[in-house]
């Protein structure tokens, strides 16, 4: 009996298939469709392989395997299906993360042969903004500039240690990282308050497309947590997310983190689902 489904990694061919697929939920597609759009489905470039569920020869569901697994677009059978091939092959990924429900489904299959996870976030609220800020724009916060690297790091460390619990340098020394920052440097993507040489606020549009982008890495510096900061930086963050990348801002962040979400609704943000986040 011809069996109607099947799973294999995407043909470089099928471009205008997967983006097809991707733009069905361009706010929860929009971290993995902003590197398809920039480098296209070779492995080598994209940095990891994407796989496809096909129900009767059509590209219905995705799932991109690199240093994240990503389930995209993907119902309880294509789940399944993800879950098998990632089975097999063994973990690679550094963490799982996407939309709760398909990525949750995912972990339950994938726990009894790559588990104990080291921390599981199982609910971070998705925001999204798609008018000007509510509340005043703070005029300090501008992009960095190329040669304000060695000035932005110490807080993007600091940030990333703080929000995954380890050091980004750990490794290789933190060459990856740093050129991840060295990139969102120069293509004018990185914000930050700067007083007296020191980051006190910094943000990131680390994914864009035409139809969304993401903000992450936000930071206050400990010292300076509950001035508020946090709102009229992000409010300058997302006035030029709207005027000048795309119609929709997103976000997602820790349910705990309970000072931030209400910081974010101030600005103008609205939970509009959730995302899980798996890490090793």
């Amino acid at each position: 009996m011809l069996t109607t489904t099947s799973t294999r990694v995407v043909d470089p061919g099928e471009l205008d298939d997967v983006l097809a697929v991707l733009r069905r939920e361009p706010v929860n597609n929009a971290f993995v469709a902003a590197r398809v759009e920039t480098s296209g489905l070779d492995p080598w470039r994209l940095g990891g392989e994407m796989w496809g569920w096909y129900h009767r020869g059509r590209l219905e569901s995705l799932c991109y395997a690199g240093a994240n697994l990503v389930p995209l677009c993907a119902g309880p059978e294509a789940v399944r299906a993800f879950a098998e091939r990632a089975r097999r092959q063994g973990r690679r990924c550094s963490s799982i993360v996407g939309p709760a429900g398909p990525t949750a489904a995912l972990w339950d299959q994938l726990a009894p042969h790559w588990g104990p996870a080291r921390e599981v976030r199982a609910h971070q609220p998705l925001m999204v903004a798609d008018r000007l800020p509510a509340v005043a724009p703070d005029p300090l916060v501008r992009r960095i500039r190329k040669e304000e690297l060695d000035v932005v790091m110490p807080a993007c460390v600091a940030m990333f240690t703080e929000e995954v619990g380890i050091s980004p340098l750990a490794g290789d020394g933190g060459l990856i990282y740093q050129a991840r920052v060295a990139e969102l440097v120069g293509s004018g993507r990185s914000f930050a308050r700067v007083e007296q040489g020191r980051v006190v606020f910094k943000a990131e549009i680390g994914a864009a497309t035409p139809y969304a982008c993401q903000i992450q890495g936000v930071w206050v510096a400990p010292d300076r947590r509950g001035e508020g900061l946090s709102r009229g930086g992000m409010a300058a963050v997302l006035e030029y997310a709207l005027r000048e990348v795309a119609p929709v801002v997103s976000l997602y962040v820790n349910d705990f983190n309970a000072p931030a979400r209400a910081a974010y609704r101030r600005v103008g943000f609205r939970e509009v689902g959730a995302f899980m986040s798996v890490l090793f």
